[in-house]
């Protein structure tokens, strides 16, 4: 539609002259699918970061709670049901305080699930998990 209004002539159509074509919309589709989908995932999956035994006893009492109460979610420290915790470098306080208060779709875990020594060692034997690249 052409018109002259106010000493202006404008020529109006139904799509802005931004709009993308019907190709190039269809191509846009997969593109954004991919870059949502890559933007959901963890940076890393896959293999467990180490597969090494912990050097000490402490390292493998924080394994052995690990395995027992984290690794349902957490599976070798890779993401599953629960996010990755091997590239997430969080500072021990910070994952003893998620631990006890049960963050986001985290559930908490009272003294009674975890002692404070267990959850101390828990959280160094992710740190050295953490550096077994």
């Amino acid at each position: 539609m052409s018109g002259v209004h106010g000493g202006v002539c404008r020529t109006t159509t139904n799509a802005p002259a931004h709009a993308p074509t019907g190709a190039a919309r269809a191509a846009l589709v997969p593109m954004l699918a991919v870059v949502l989908l890559a933007a959901c995932g963890s940076a890393r999956r896959g293999q467990p970061l180490a597969e090494e035994h912990p050097p000490n006893a402490k390292l493998a009492l924080g394994q052995q709670v690990f395995d027992r109460t984290c690794s349902q979610c957490h599976p070798g420290g890779t993401a599953g049901v629960g996010p990755s915790l091997n590239n997430k470098p969080l500072p021990q306080w910070a994952m003893r305080f998620q631990v006890r208060h049960g963050v986001g779709a985290m559930p908490r875990f009272s003294k009674q699930d975890i002692s404070d020594e267990q959850l101390v060692a828990v959280t160094n034997y992710l740190v050295w998990l953490r550096h077994q690249r």
